[in-house]
């Protein structure tokens, strides 16, 4: 009864999101109703606890269709918020498209600079796709179309989650024998570079304080880097960013798909005119999606399942 009501609270705060996004944009009660259709053919498992570190539980929320009739392709969802905030109950909006086009969704939560500095949201993504991993039989989760995605420390954590290899070292915190593969990634406008955001002209408050005062702080940042893992044969990555985004440098999209090219690795660039952080406007997000979904048909196996995601809801 107790796991039964915790899936209703997680579906109705997915609903009320989507209700409060229709009353502010003034779209029809239609579009909502037909939100609440899609979460209705989906069981909710909120709040699963898949790694415990440093005496903190951290959890994942699962979005599984009720009646597929074979395994189906996973988008694992990071949230962002320049790993010192931020929360996994805020991502309806990406992930509703997925769940509309009959995937699974796994919703991550990781600690915060608050609870543990680096690697260590890092090292629990990592954990959160063995996880998936592990438990692919219970769900029903294809681990050969496994999607990771998130915004901003979101991308970057996706970016390291599909990417890291098991030399990295940052796989001790949930170790196994599992190959952690990934389809693909789609990356919005996460950081790529940390070392980049500690001192000079890219400086973040938020870099400086996910790092602290360890004394190694730039060689934890360079271990925390996407850019320093780029090799050939890495999972295909599509990456959306606003040329004039404010809190990550547009140039970290740039050397990331200037270097991923230079490597043989399938990519693409989605650069948005004039976008920030984010907020893009409807006409901008359609064309995202629809990029996205032409890239995943394009580079992965995962074809037909994603013909809803080129709209956001």
């Amino acid at each position: 009864m107790a796991n039964r009501q915790r899936s209703l609270i997680a579906l109705a705060l997915l609903a009320s999101g989507i209700l409060l996004e229709v009353a502010a944009s003034g779209q029809s009660l239609e579009s909502a109703g037909h939100a609440t259709e899609i979460l209705n053919r989906f069981r909710a498992i909120p709040n699963v606890t898949y790694v415990t570190a440093n005496n903190w539980e951290a959890k994942l929320d699962v979005y599984a269709p009720r009646d597929a009739a074979a395994p189906s392709p996973v988008l694992i969802y990071i949230h962002g918020g320049g790993w010192v905030g931020g929360m996994k109950e805020t991502a309806w909006t990406l992930i509703m498209p997925y769940l509309e086009a009959g995937w699974s969704v796994v919703n991550v939560e990781y600690r915060l600079a608050r609870v543990s500095l680096a690697p260590a949201a890092v090292e629990d993504c990592r954990c959160a796709l063995r996880w998936v991993y592990r438990n692919a039989k219970q769900y029903n989760f294809d681990t050969s179309k496994i999607v990771v995605t998130g915004h901003s420390a979101g991308g970057h954590l996706a970016l390291t989650t599909g990417i890291l290899p098991a030399s990295a070292g940052l796989d001790r915190q949930c170790p196994g024998s599992e190959d952690l593969k990934v389809a693909a990634i789609v990356n919005w406008f996460g950081i790529t570079d940390v070392v980049d955001l500690l001192d000079g002209p890219n400086m973040k408050e938020y870099a400086v304080t996910w790092l602290g005062s360890m004394t190694n702080r730039e060689e934890v940042a360079r271990r925390t880097s996407p850019l320093t893992y780029v090799r050939a044969g890495l999972p295909p990555i599509i990456t959306i960013h606003g040329d004039a985004d404010p809190v990550v440098p547009y140039t970290h999209a740039v050397r990331l798909h200037e270097a991923l090219s230079k490597a043989g690795v399938p990519n693409q660039l989605v650069t948005i005119p004039g976008g920030k952080h984010g907020g893009f406007n409807r006409e901008q997000s359609v064309n995202a999606y629809a990029a996205i979904r032409d890239f995943l048909s394009k580079h992965t196996a995962i074809k037909q399942d994603t013909a809803a995601a080129e709209k956001k809801p």
